[in-house]
């Protein structure tokens, strides 16, 4: 874990032995591989400096040494801040994790009327503590899906945790209550997932869609209502993804009517109950659990804290 410090509008690392050599244009592209045209404009903007002081990008850095970068300068959100009672799994000044709630949609389809979705509560809460972000989700979860979600605070956290995403350093753990009870407790569903023809909101398993990968395990399983509690987790990120898996595999989700659940539960039996990280710009390890918050209960007598 690096040692770091809010100064202000300032982050500050203090240079570890590792980075002993390294220039700021290599701690960008190659430590952090931030985006080019991020990279640039810190550099046009003067955003980075050594010791206090403006620095060349190209000179080696030597261990113990302040490098500091200015990224907490106000910026309006994109979206109208909107108050929607939030519970906030994790914070600190680079990223936000919110257990989000069924029935919401994650972000605004139409921003200047659609005010009711994480992304303007995010802002909302934000803006009150007097922090002017414009809040970023690096992923998203179904509106009728709950569960950890990950926000970034500023534009280097959310480019720094898009690329974490891309190459799967971070690891999202859902909990899905499934019909029946599965032959093969563990296992991987690899199989691509492409649009429904006949329905345009639909995914399905189709040899022309995209790659898409599912690990899953059975947990718990209850053979009197012949259901199984089923851990999953992703290699991709599909739309409907774990839905459509294990619809696929011959288990729809319960109260996944669009998959073929029985609507036992009033929704998607589906939550992000657990959230893997390596923290982008601290390097400290965030291991994050979302409570569920039905009422009434769907996952019944399961631990959250097991998965």
């Amino acid at each position: 874990m690096l040692k770091t410090i809010r100064l202000g509008e300032w982050f500050q690392i203090i240079v570890p032995k590792k980075w002993a050599g390294t220039t700021i244009e290599e701690i960008f592209r190659h430590e952090w591989e931030a985006p080019k045209k991020l990279t640039h404009a810190f550099r046009m903007e003067k955003k980075v400096q050594v010791d206090g002081t403006e620095c060349s990008w190209t000179t080696p850095l030597s261990e113990g040494t302040k490098l500091q970068i200015q990224l907490f300068t106000e910026e309006e959100p994109h979206v109208i801040p909107n108050y929607l009672d939030i519970d906030v799994l994790f914070e600190d000044d680079h990223l936000l994790i919110i257990n989000k709630p069924p029935f919401m949609n994650t972000h605004p389809n139409d921003s200047e009327n659609d005010t009711d979705t994480l992304i303007n509560a995010a802002a909302f809460y934000l803006q009150a503590k007097g922090e002017i972000r414009d809040v970023r989700q690096i992923h998203r979860l179904d509106r009728d899906t709950s569960g950890a979600i990950l926000l970034a605070k500023h534009a280097l956290a959310g480019a720094l945790l898009d690329g974490k995403l891309a190459k799967r350093e971070i690891k999202r753990t859902y909990l899905a209550l499934v019909h029946g009870l599965l032959k093969q407790k563990k296992g991987t569903i690899n199989a691509p997932i492409g649009r429904d023809r006949h329905h345009p909101t639909k995914r399905r398993v189709s040899p022309s869609g995209q790659a898409a990968i599912t690990h899953y395990q059975v947990v718990k399983e209850d053979r009197k209502g012949n259901l199984s509690y089923v851990k999953c987790w992703l290699d991709t990120g599909r739309t409907h993804q774990i839905r459509v898996h294990l619809s696929h595999l011959g288990h729809p989700i319960v109260g996944d009517v669009v998959y073929g659940g029985k609507p036992l539960v009033n929704r998607q039996a589906l939550h992000a109950g657990k959230l893997e990280l390596t923290h982008p710009l601290t390097e400290e390890k965030i291991v994050v659990y979302g409570p569920f918050t039905d009422d009434p209960v769907i996952f019944k007598e399961f631990d959250i804290y097991s998965l």
